[in-house]
C-alpha cells in the first residue's frame, strides 16, 4: 500500500518508509520524485525477500521481489544504478547483520535506500519479539527503524 500510495499521490507524499513489504503494482509512476527507505529480512517468511508465495501468508500472494520494488523506485526517480553499499555496526549478538544499498543521485535529490537484515524475518527492526510472535522470525537490535525513518524524512522533505 505504501508503494501504492506513493505513485500515486507522489504531489503529496516527498518519501516513504516500507518495512516487510513489496510493490503491489506492476509499474511505480509517480509524477514526482519520491525518495524511498525500504527494510526488509532476508528469512522473511510472509513477505519472502526474493518474492513468491510466502510459508506464513495466507492469501496465497505471489509477492514481487525486494530487488524489483527497489529498482522500479531507482528507476522511477533516476538514480544511479549501482549503490554504494555499507554494512552496519553489528551492535549486538541477535543473528542479523545489517547492509544498507543507497541509490543516490535521482531527481531533485531524490535516493532509494535498502536497508537489508540478513537473517532477519517478517519484523519491525529494533523492536524486540513479543511472546507468542517469533514465528515472524528475528528481528535485529542493530538498528532502530524509527530512527532511521525520521532522519530520513528530515533529509527528504517536500520541495
Amino acid at each position: 500500500m505504501t508503494y501504492r500510495l506513493a505513485s500515486e499521490l507522489s504531489d503529496r507524499i516527498a518519501a516513504i518508509a516500507p518495512i516487510a513489504s513489496v510493490m503491489g503494482t506492476e509499474r511505480s509512476n509517480p509524477q514526482r520524485p519520491v525518495s524511498v527507505i525500504h527494510f526488509h529480512g532476508t528469512k522473511d517468511e510472509a513477505v519472502p525477500f526474493d518474492g513468491g508465495k510466502g510459508k506464513l501468508d495466507q492469501s496465497g500472494t505471489n509477492f514481487y521481489s525486494v530487488e524489483y520494488s527497489i529498482q522500479s523506485w531507482v528507476k522511477a526517480n533516476d538514480c544511479k544504478t549501482q549503490p554504494i553499499v555499507k554494512a552496519l555496526p553489528d551492535k549486538t549478538d541477535d543473528g542479523t547483520k545489517v547492509i544498507r544499498k543507497t541509490y543516490g543521485g535521482g531527481k531533485e535529490d531524490s535516493e532509494v535506500v535498502l536497508i537489508e537484515i540478513e537473517g532477519g524475518g517478517h519484523t519491525w527492526p529494533g523492536r524486540k519479539t513479543l511472546p507468542g510472535f517469533e514465528i515472524l522470525g528475528k528481528s535485529t537490535k542493530d538498528i532502530l527503524a524509527n530512527d532511521l525513518m525520521w532522519e530520513f524524512f528530515q533529509k527528504h522533505p517536500m520541495q
